[in-house]
Formats: structure tokens, sequence, C-alpha cells
């Protein structure tokens, strides 16, 4: 039932990701037709995001209706609100409707609202099932353009995301060891552990994390407040975004680093618009905090 419930989980992401416009295209018109019934439909397909809770949950005996009605139900509170955005703001501007979604699904990640609803080392699958309602709900319902949400690397994505690592990097270490925040480590992986993190990285917390601040949040922005102020603005809050990571308190060097960070993450974006780049970008800067500095 875990590994159903798994692959239940990344397909949106998996298929969505390596699929590209494609893909993403494919699931738009499947679900874009016209109709009463096709309305109804489109808004409540989501719900489906409820099975992986009901296979975990049902396999470890730790099943809950409530936590069920959760699931069923946020997915789908999510389209409808985007398909309104979609019918109110054919424009794609931004409203209040689509940073509510990206608030609600965002706070929800940070302040581990519903973290409680699964087993001890099982709650990744939360986050994953959040990302999933906002993929659907944003990228196939309201069909936010300018994403970039293609993870199939170009050679354009590997330059911009490496000079990025490289432009941040020697700052950071330096920082990071300054405020001591960064440790060098005694003993240095090998390949296989170095590759083995890497790619768990980019997959489960780079992809994931690009794709809501640079392909959602930073997209939206600069249609309000233009490409530096989104760029600042975002790098801001994904700074604040791990103000509880690594500590019981705030941790202003976590969220001062992270902040610095996003600035990058952000700039690799931009080039191309492409959440592969800013992704990489992420994906070495955590690797190499993870395998030799933290």
């Amino acid at each position: 039932m875990l590994l159903a419930a798994a692959c239940l989980t990344l397909l949106p992401l998996l298929v969505l990701g390596f699929g590209g416009e494609r893909a993403q295209g494919w699931a738009q018109g499947l679900f874009r037709r016209p109709g009463r019934l096709a309305a109804w439909v489109r808004l409540g397909s989501p719900a489906v995001l409820a099975v992986p809770y009901a296979l975990v949950t049902r396999a470890c005996g730790d099943f809950h209706l409530r936590w069920l009605a959760v699931y069923l139900l946020l997915p789908v509170a999510v389209a409808a609100l985007l398909e309104d955005a979609r019918r109110v703001d054919p424009q794609q501007c931004g409203s209040w409707r689509e940073l509510l979604v990206l608030a609600g699904l965002g706070l929800a990640v940070d302040l581990r609202w519903l973290e409680g609803a699964w087993p001890p080392h099982l709650a990744v699958f939360s986050k994953l099932l959040l990302l999933d309602a906002g993929i659907y709900g944003l990228l196939v319902v309201r069909q936010l353009t300018g994403v970039g949400f293609d993870l199939r690397l170009r050679l354009s994505d590997l330059y911009g995301g490496v000079r990025e690592y490289a432009l941040y990097a020697p700052m950071a270490i330096l920082l990071g060891l300054g405020l001591g925040f960064l440790h060098f480590h005694a003993r240095w992986p090998s390949v296989a552990e170095a590759a083995g993190a890497f790619g768990f990285t980019f997959l489960f917390i780079a992809v994931p994390e690009e794709l809501f601040f640079r392909g959602w949040m930073q997209n939206l922005l600069e249609r309000r407040l233009g490409r530096v102020p989104a760029l600042l603005v975002t790098a801001v809050l994904f700074g604040l975004s791990h103000f509880n990571k690594r500590a019981v308190h705030f941790n202003w060097r976590y969220v001062l680093m992270a902040a610095l960070a996003g600035i990058f993450y952000g700039r690799a974006w931009r080039r191309e618009r492409r959440v592969g780049a800013s992704a990489l970008t992420h994906a070495l800067v955590d690797s190499t905090w993870s395998l030799w500095l933290r």
C-alpha cells in the first residue's frame, strides 16, 4: 500500500515535470472541456489526492475520518479558487485568489499543519500532496503561464544553474563560517553518497521549493511588482520560510542564508524562466552544505 501511495503522490510531479509543456497541455485540454458536468469533474478530480492518505494510514493503523475529509476538500477548494481566478482574470495579471492559495499551501508546509495526520517518518506525504494540489490548481485549472516547469535539463539550465551556484557559494561559505552557521565535516562522503544525496535533494527538496517560490510566487509577483522587486520579495519570503528549521526558536542565521540564496535561485529561474535551472542551483547548494559543511 505504501508503494502504491508513493506512486500516486509522485505521479503529477513526474508526469508534468518530465513531460514538460506537452504533458501539461494534454492535461489542460483534458480538463478544459465545456459543460456543467465537465466543470464538476474538473473541480472534483483533485479529491483523488485523499487516496494516498487512506492507503498509508490504513496500512499503518492510523486512519482518521477528519483527516480524510481535509485531503478530500482542500485540493477541491484550491481548484475552485483558481477556477474563479481563471474566469475573472483571463489576462493572468494575478489576484488575491492565487496569493491566498500560495499562502495557504506555504503556511501548511512551514507550520506543519497537516503533519499530524501521518504516521511517524511519513509526513513527507503531506508536503508532496500539497504540492500536487498546487500543480493541479495552478498548471491545469488556472493554466498559469511562464512557470517553466520542465525538468528535462538543457545545456542552458546547466550553465545558468551552475553559474549562480558559483557566484553564491564563495560568499555564502565565508558568511556561514563567520556566523558559526556552517562547519567543515571531518569525514567527506564517497562519490556514490554525494550523487545519491544530490539526486534526492534535487527531486524532493529543490524542485518542490523552486516550483513554489520561483515558478509560482516570483512569477505572479513580477506581474504586479516588476522583475527586481519580485525577486527580492520572493527571496525574503523564501528566507522566512526557514525560520523554524534546525532550531526551536527563530533561526535568524538560517533565514539570512536562505534569503541570500533565494536571490541567486531567482536569478537562475528568471534567466529563461525554467524551474530546472533554479532547482539545479538549489540542489547544488543544499548538497554542498549537507555533505561538507553542515
